[in-house]
């Protein structure tokens, strides 16, 4: 397993160079100098070259992704264009009330998703397998921005039961929390209920299930003994290439509700041109999506000893 995760570690190592490349040119030469971005349109020439100078875009291409590299390698991303602060403090900072939207949502949404999928295999074909169904293509239907603007409607304005937005730390962050996770939960309920449906079902088709069946052992206990079980490889699968989205929260539920995550602070970014902070969460989301993958791999060795990985 070691051997497997070292040379799983060392084949990253040059797609994160590969990305880091990409993303400096489609930053750096396909977006054009952000300095016009950053001045206005109204900038004179001296203002443009003492800033162009300021940042250090007038330097040659590959100093600038060298040195982009070095900064790499010392953990830093340099200072937001926008705020002046270091990127990597501003990370630490949005870091926790993203991960404090994010983790109780995704639990939340994979248990939940898991027993109406299991409810739904359960009785396939009969009305409450419908019924789920249609909720879960109606779920599919609807974007995350309706969710999020029909609950603050009538859940938060109308009824007054959460906050509108706002958050604060610890305990006492919860009911600015609420409403949030319960949107997250239910705008990712329709398509992993399909999913998961779906494997249930054809996992049920299988033979030992008919044995199992004979043997006169109930249909819950079956679902969960032997179905969920040797179902975890597409739910692992599933699950795991959700993880990397976790640390920036939902950029739309973090915006709206006024969030300080760094879901909320990615979309200001982008709104100012913050060059910085958007080569920075887009290199650590790929960073956590490579590192996904390497722990699905080590995850379906562990819950399934079909797997070899020697």
């Amino acid at each position: 397993m070691l051997s497997f995760l070292s040379r799983r570690v060392l084949h990253a190592i040059p797609t994160l160079l590969g990305i880091t490349l990409l993303l400096f040119v489609l930053f750096h030469w396909v977006g054009g100098n952000p300095v016009y971005r950053m001045l206005g349109k109204n900038a004179n020439p001296v203002e443009i070259a003492r800033m162009t100078h300021q940042l250090g875009l007038d330097k040659p291409f590959w100093i600038q992704y060298w040195d982009y590299l070095k900064d790499l390698s010392h953990g830093s991303f340099g200072r937001s264009w926008e705020t002046r602060q270091r990127v990597s403090e501003m990370i630490l900072d949005g870091l926790g009330p993203s991960l404090s939207l994010a983790i109780p949502a995704f639990i939340l949404s994979a248990l939940v998703s898991l027993a109406m999928a299991l409810t739904a295999a359960l009785y396939r074909d009969r009305w409450l397998d419908r019924l789920l169904v249609v909720l879960s293509v109606c779920g599919m239907s609807l974007s995350v921005l309706t969710f999020i603007i029909a609950a603050q409607y009538l859940f938060a304005f109308r009824a007054g039961w959460f906050p509108i937005s706002g958050w604060e730390p610890g305990f006492t962050g919860v009911p600015f929390l609420a409403l949030p996770i319960l949107i997250w939960v239910a705008a990712s309920l329709g398509a992993s209920v399909r999913f998961y449906r779906a494997v249930f079902l054809e996992e049920m088709r299988r033979e030992y299930i008919v044995t199992a069946r004979a043997k006169g052992l109930s249909w819950p206990r079956v679902l969960l003994r032997h179905v969920l079980p040797n179902a975890m490889i597409p739910i692992l699968t599933q699950l795991v290439m959700e993880l990397p989205m976790l640390f920036t929260g939902s950029l739309l539920l973090e915006n709206f509700f006024g969030i300080p995550g760094l879901g909320n602070m990615s979309v200001n970014a982008i709104n100012a041109s913050d060059l910085p902070v958007i080569k920075a969460m887009t290199f650590i989301g790929s960073v956590l999506y490579i590192g996904a993958n390497i722990v699905g791999d080590a995850l379906y060795a562990l819950f399934d000893p079909r797997v070899r990985v020697s």
